[in-house]
């Protein structure tokens, strides 16, 4: 019998069962002309290592860490594809708009 093994992330509210933590998210669409290869990789990358929240990248029920070179570039984004931006912490409303804001200038290409 093979073991499965799971991850779940509790937090101070939840195990106490005082509440539910929220990520605060957003969609935003590709539209640069080569998607999202290794400058506007980068680009977003140092954008996110601005911000103290956790952040997340999802593409097709596939979550990476959007503070990873390698985890972004493993997704393959192409243009057109519709990504989400995930941020849990104290500026994550902060984080997600700049990175979409990143994002719909075509990473200043």
């Amino acid at each position: 019998m093979a073991r499965q093994w799971y991850t779940i992330r509790y937090s101070p509210k939840d195990f106490f069962g005082e509440g539910v933590v929220t990520m605060y998210t957003q969609n935003v669409t590709i539209n640069n002309e080569v998607g999202l290869h290794a400058r506007p990789a980068t680009f977003f990358i140092q954008k996110a290592n601005e911000f103290k929240s956790g952040i997340w990248l999802e593409k097709d029920e596939r979550r990476v860490n959007a503070k990873s070179l390698l985890g972004v570039l493993s997704l393959g984004i192409v243009k057109g594809t519709t990504i989400t931006l995930l941020a849990d912490g104290a500026d994550e409303k902060e984080a997600v708009n700049a990175l979409c804001e990143l994002v719909s200038s075509n990473f200043g290409e």
